[in-house]
């Protein structure tokens, strides 16, 4: 176990490098029951950086499940306000936010009506999405292992050792292995960001994704511009938002996709897997939205305001990554919406957008839920102004 000691001191201090903490910032940490170890971990390196105040909110699955299953139907979609309020004042701050993801209880929700599931998104806010996009707070996810997710991922070991291997996989995609996990997110992310110069060198008005289950076209806003690894505050803060991350995305035009699309993996969305997702687009609308496990979770998602059928997100995953030459689904959105390429439902990011006008147009939401659609079999296409087609990636590999 003393190795895993040693990733949990890792890992946190990852999350603060990652969410760049400064000294005298406000520090909020989102975590949930089971993951102690990590918390206390980070909040120590957070006050070691110099942190004024280090506030951690503890999220339980199993009291969600009393929620889900015994209120009243027409209070499911209520957000405390006070948790708003909370989020409001340190983006007013300035604070620093650190979010620890990967499933705590995964059967906890096992059984209950996916519907309402559906409409309680907690601990996500509303007002995530306008928070990220005033760019007022410094940020983090990074994965949190626990016995019980890690058994979900590695039914066939012993819970002894399938903990051990999740977190060997953690440190893996982490790049606590390779000594120096900040300079080896650098040395990646600065990959990435050439990757999307290159992207940005072609200026395409819109995507095709094809392959199997999957043939949609994404418009893009003309000053749709695609980034990676790193966010910048207004004040000047670099942060990596997501880590791990292999991703270059960007903000798509909302009302130019069509066609339909095939996850490639599982989601889990907040507690519920849905498997087999099928989704039809008609004039930047999911008109029709199909799974073979946990559909009516996704259709309640999708119909918590106007934006959300909509998308908000196109991000383009290759085959150079850590995560997806794992072959392994961890039922975490944020490792394993960094094995393939996504879209995401809801809320876009402003800032990938350049022009004033454009940002008028970039989809809002009170949801963002990624799913997988990509994989070595998808092909992507950029689509040229003139209605060329230019290849961008195949089997994995850039075309670019």
């Amino acid at each position: 176990m003393r190795q895993i000691e040693e990733w949990t001191a890792q890992l946190a201090e990852l999350a603060i490098f990652g969410a760049n903490v400064q000294p005298g910032q406000l520090v909020a940490v989102t975590s949930y029951i089971g993951k102690e170890e990590l918390t206390r971990a980070l909040t120590r390196a957070a006050y070691e950086r110099g942190a004024k105040y280090v506030d951690v909110l503890y999220f339980d699955q199993w009291l969600k499940r009393e929620r889900i299953q015994h209120a009243a139907d027409d209070t499911l979609d209520y957000v405390p306000p006070w948790m708003v309020e909370r989020l409001m004042h340190l983006s007013e701050e300035h604070a620093a936010r650190i979010t620890l993801s990967g499933p705590h209880a995964p059967r906890a929700l096992l059984g209950v009506d996916p519907a309402r599931a559906g409409r309680d998104l907690l601990p996500y806010l509303p007002q995530s999405g306008e928070v990220v996009n005033r760019r007022t707070t410094n940020w983090c996810i990074v994965p949190a292992p626990t016995r019980s997710w890690a058994e979900v991922v590695y039914p066939e070991l012993e819970r002894g050792d399938a903990f051990r291997q999740l977190w060997e996989a953690v440190a893996h995609v982490c790049r606590l292995d390779t000594g120096d996990a900040p300079a080896a997110w650098t040395e990646r992310i600065d990959v990435l960001k050439a990757n999307a110069a290159r992207m940005n060198d072609r200026r395409f008005d819109a995507l095709r994704l094809f392959g199997p289950g999957t043939d949609v076209t994404i418009g893009l806003l003309p000053s749709s511009t695609w980034h990676a690894g790193d966010f910048t505050t207004v004040d000047g803060v670099w942060h990596y938002p997501n880590l791990p991350t292999e991703e270059l995305f960007t903000t798509p035009d909302p009302t130019r996709v069509e066609g339909h699309v095939s996850a490639t993996m599982p989601l889990e969305l907040y507690g519920i897997v849905i498997s087999g997702i099928r989704v039809e687009f008609a004039e930047g609308r999911a008109v029709k939205i199909d799974a073979d496990e946990g559909a009516d979770a996704l259709r309640s998602a999708a119909a918590k305001d106007e934006g959300a059928s909509r998308l908000g997100e196109i991000a383009l995953v290759d085959r150079d990554g850590r995560i997806g030459p794992l072959d392994t689904v961890f039922y975490d959105t944020l490792i394993d919406e960094n094995a393939a390429t996504h879209i995401a439902l809801g809320n876009g990011y402003e800032s990938p957008v350049t022009e004033s006008a454009d940002k008028e147009r970039v989809n809002q939401s009170q949801i963002h839920i990624d799913f997988m659609i990509g994989s070595r079999a998808l092909d992507v296409d950029g689509i040229t102004h003139n209605g060329d087609a230019a290849p961008v990636l195949r089997d994995g590999a850039w075309q670019i």
